[in-house]
């Protein structure tokens, strides 16, 4: 059991003291919990030259598709076309082989349709 009591200062300088506080930490929820929602992060670095982290999340297992449209929306990379469990899951895009410019980038998981954009600077 921990222990606690808060010290209030006043403008004046004069300080209070509260109660003391007694708690029993319980099972505390881990960043390995599973999301409670589906989620499209923004890339990470943004802009980027050459690779990119994308991050989702996926709150139950699903048919994952993660991929990378030019201005037009055609179609340039799949990086994700398979099923995944629920958690945080990350995609790498490497754009090497990419002219500097916005692109997109789509995740589709089941019912969830998400699309953010994204910089290339060379």
């Amino acid at each position: 059991m921990a222990h606690y009591r808060l010290r209030q200062v006043d403008l004046d300088g004069t300080s209070h003291f509260s109660d003391v506080i007694g708690f029993t930490p319980t099972n505390v929820e881990s960043n390995t919990s599973n999301p409670r929602t589906f989620s499209l992060e923004q890339n990470y670095p943004n802009p980027f030259n050459p690779s990119t982290t994308i991050t989702y999340e996926l709150p139950m297992s699903s048919e994952v598709q993660l991929s990378v449209y030019d201005m037009l929306g055609c179609e340039l990379s799949v990086l994700v076309n398979e099923s995944r469990d629920a958690g945080v899951h990350e995609a790498k895009f490497d754009a090497s082989g990419f002219s500097s410019g916005v692109y997109f980038y789509r995740l589709r998981a089941g019912d969830f349709v998400s699309m953010k954009q994204m910089l290339i600077l060379k």
